[in-house]
């Protein structure tokens, strides 16, 4: 008999001893079973004593979203500056045999119509680069790689120096990230190294191709320019600072986290880091003193920084005027090896990379226009974004286009080290598959053109620039 079915479907006891006397020794004994059988059910046991709660850490300060800004103004352009060149005769292609650096071996990548464009060597001033196009061999297995016709860019270096002249090379290099497509960027890196020609590289949240270009760097002593951004991963904005606090104490906390979580197999003192991200125009000044208080602890740290990474046409010349903002441009500009200024130029057009020039892409030349103005050295730029759209990229033809214009537009301005073609990570309506497609041209050009500069910086010339 189960004790507890029974418990549950009798009367109260009281009820029953009432009724003992009455009742027969048959119910008599089932009743004292009943009894014996309730002692011993056990007692409901003791609650555990409850521990206290644990202490609760304060929750993080949650940052607010920098500011919406209104739409660029567009101001009036920069007086330009007029100076007489001569253009010099095309540089002949120098026999491979004779490099000092190996030449770069890459494959020759067919396009889809069949086709492939090739860039012939030669000095870029006012001479225009010539396409020629090149029927390519039947899609066959080949035992190697095509060759590509390379410039002898330690030669030509050396005979321009004599001539009290400088080389300049293709700047323009790639975005990357997490995900997305870039094959062949690896093929790209080890072909400019190898031809002793400076890639510039971007990447966010994925230290790979940095370390790459870092180990890269460290064998040839070639100076590649690499950029490392992190932006996700727990509650925290990596974008932007606490504009709500004190410049300087935002920048500690903000400093402090990147600082913190920046890959240990990273060298600091070989790749630039930044820490903030289309920051609000609206708070230059504000910014200013972030910024110049960030670059002091990151030198002190060991690291190399760039600033604000500002949207593509921001900010305004005035904002670039303010006594603080001053005040960091000059320490920017003692300190060209530690402390750089990043931008973002887009032309927000895929079928136009100049519109509106300088207002959006070329608009690089506002900020040295100014530095000069005041007699401030001119600053460390990296173009850290680079494109047409966040979406979109051109046909390679048309792209490649737009690429020769901003490579003649980079060329004259050593400060300028670089610009970063966006993108090959993941997201942004898969832009990574059209990104990815310009890779082996961009390989060839820069291997087949190069450019000629005053050994002096150059004046600030906008028109000389215009497309």
């Amino acid at each position: 008999m189960d004790c507890k079915q029974k418990r549950g479907g009798h009367g109260s006891w009281s009820r029953a001893v009432f009724h003992l006397v009455t009742l027969s020794p048959v119910y008599l004994v089932i009743l004292l079973l009943l009894a014996a059988c309730r002692t011993n059910i056990p007692a409901s046991p003791t609650a555990a004593t409850a521990y206290p709660a644990a202490t609760a850490y304060p929750a993080a300060t949650v940052y607010p979203a920098a500011t919406a800004y209104p739409a660029v103004t567009a101001y009036p352009a920069a007086t330009a500056v007029s100076i007489s060149t001569t253009t010099p005769a095309p540089y002949p292609a120098p026999a491979l045999a004779a490099t000092a650096v190996p030449p770069a071996t890459i494959a020759v990548e067919q396009l889809a119509d069949a086709r492939f464009e090739t860039y012939l060597p030669f000095v870029a001033s006012a001479v225009e680069e010539t396409a020629v196009s090149v029927e390519p061999a039947a899609k066959t297995p080949q035992p190697s790689p095509t060759p590509i016709p390379t410039v002898d860019f330690t030669a030509v270096q050396a005979e321009l120096r004599a001539q009290g002249q400088e080389l300049a090379t293709v700047k323009i290099g790639f975005h990357v990230g997490v995900g997305g497509n870039s094959d062949g960027l690896e093929e790209w890196m080890r072909a400019l190294d190898a031809a002793g020609v400076p890639f510039f590289l971007k990447s966010v949240d994925n230290a790979q191709p940095i370390l790459l270009g870092q180990e890269l760097m460290k064998a040839s002593g070639v100076p590649h320019v690499l950029v490392y951004r992190k932006r996700a991963g727990d509650d925290y904005d990596w974008d932007v600072p606490n504009y709500d606090l004190p410049p300087e104490q935002a920048a500690a906390i903000h400093w402090q986290m990147h600082r913190d979580v920046f890959p240990p197999e990273l060298d600091p003192s070989l790749v630039w880091v930044e820490t903030i991200n289309e920051v609000d125009r609206n708070r230059s000044e504000w910014l200013a003193q972030f910024a110049l208080a960030t670059a002091n602890m990151a030198i002190q740290d060991g690291f190399n920084w760039a600033a604000f990474g500002w949207s593509s046409g921001e900010p305004e010349p005035e904002q670039w005027q303010g006594p603080a903002m001053l005040e960091f441009l000059r320490f920017a500009g003692s300190n060209p090896d530690r402390v750089a200024i990043a931008l973002h130029e887009y032309s927000y057009l895929r079928d136009d990379i100049a519109d509106a020039y300088p207002y959006k892409v070329g608009r690089f030349q506002e900020l040295l226009r100014i530095v000069d103005s005041y007699g401030i050295p001119r600053p460390t730029i990296l173009i850290t974004e680079w494109g047409w759209t966040y979406e979109t990229v051109p046909s390679r033809k048309d792209a490649m286009q737009d690429i020769a214009w901003a490579s003649r537009l980079y060329a004259p301005y050593p400060s300028v080290k670089g610009a970063a073609i966006w993108y090959l990570g993941s997201g942004f309506s898969h832009i990574a598959d059209d990104a990815q497609k310009l890779i082996v041209p961009v390989t060839n050009y820069t291997l087949q053109n190069y450019f000629v500069r005053s050994q002096q910086p150059e004046p600030v010339d906008v028109e000389a620039n215009r497309p």
